[in-house]
């Protein structure tokens, strides 16, 4: 496979607002697919903002459908970049009414290719009235595997190797990671997480006020070894773009064979796979 280009995104959201955030990331999107971007990952809930009590309060409007209108100015942008994003929202199953947080995916032609249900909900989340997703999610893009997680998810070190089990290259996380304790697991989480599992590592975090959290920033992509390749710091807004190197991948993971080692794996749990255009 040839080598990715990802960009980890952020930027100030409007609460409440799906068209205003959606155009703000189509907006991210144009200036990451000018720096030669495949793939733009955003923060947990962009769509809304970690709104969480007015968004369970009114779904029917807060919670949009992957056709909804008020994302076309993203879809048109992903078509006309041919770029891909993945995008916080809040979403509700259609066939129960669970609501969930949730990360939706457009392919490189705007069009709806998957979305992913935060499996490890907060339990403020849940009292709130958001569900746990019950399966993992895996894209594929030009030939890479990539893993999706949301927030917490990432503090549970059996979730991203459930992805690495997939066959997944890199760990792609929207979050809300706000200052102080967020802050430290910002920086303490994402490389070990690609140490943990010789993969890339792709953050995505609020850089402003987004519900009761003031955001830490820090969108930034680590490389296999752990080390840091990008970082948007405090930038408002802020892009962290790095290419993603199938030979790196691949010597790291000659010196580092953890994931050949059956003592370090875990059960394989349920995912989806998705192919994007």
């Amino acid at each position: 496979m040839d080598a990715l280009t990802v960009t980890a995104a952020q930027a100030a959201c409007a609460p409440l607002d799906v068209a205003a955030n959606a155009a703000t990331a189509a907006a991210l999107l144009r200036r990451a697919a000018d720096r030669g971007a495949d793939l733009v990952v955003l923060p947990e809930l962009f769509l809304t903002g970690y709104e969480l009590p007015a968004v369970a309060a009114d779904p029917d409007r807060l919670a949009p459908a992957a056709d909804d209108p008020r994302l076309d100015a993203l879809a048109a942008a992903c078509a006309q970049t041919r770029t891909a994003v993945v995008v916080g929202t809040p979403a509700r199953d259609a066939d129960t009414g669970a609501l969930h947080i949730s990360a939706l995916v457009l392919d490189r032609t705007g069009r709806p290719a998957a979305r992913y249900d935060k499996q490890h909900a907060t339990p403020a989340e849940r009292a709130a009235g958001f569900a746990p997703g019950s399966r993992g999610c895996t894209l594929t893009l030009d030939g890479w595997r990539l893993g999706l997680g949301i927030c917490w998810d990432s503090g549970f070190p059996e979730h991203a190797r459930a992805a690495a089990l997939d066959g997944c290259d890199a760990y792609l996380v929207g979050a809300m990671f706000g200052r102080g304790g967020g802050a430290r697991q910002r920086a303490v989480v994402f490389p070990a997480r690609a140490l943990d599992n010789t993969c890339y590592t792709v953050l995505a975090n609020h850089s402003g006020r987004s519900g009761p959290y003031q955001g830490c920033g820090g969108s930034a992509v680590w490389g296999p070894d752990g080390g840091l390749l990008a970082d948007a710091g405090s930038d408002d807004p802020g892009l962290a773009t790095a290419r993603l190197d199938p030979a790196v991948l691949a010597a790291v993971r000659a010196e580092e064979p953890v994931l050949n080692d059956p003592s370090l794996t875990a059960p394989r749990r349920a995912r989806s796979s998705h192919t994007l255009g």
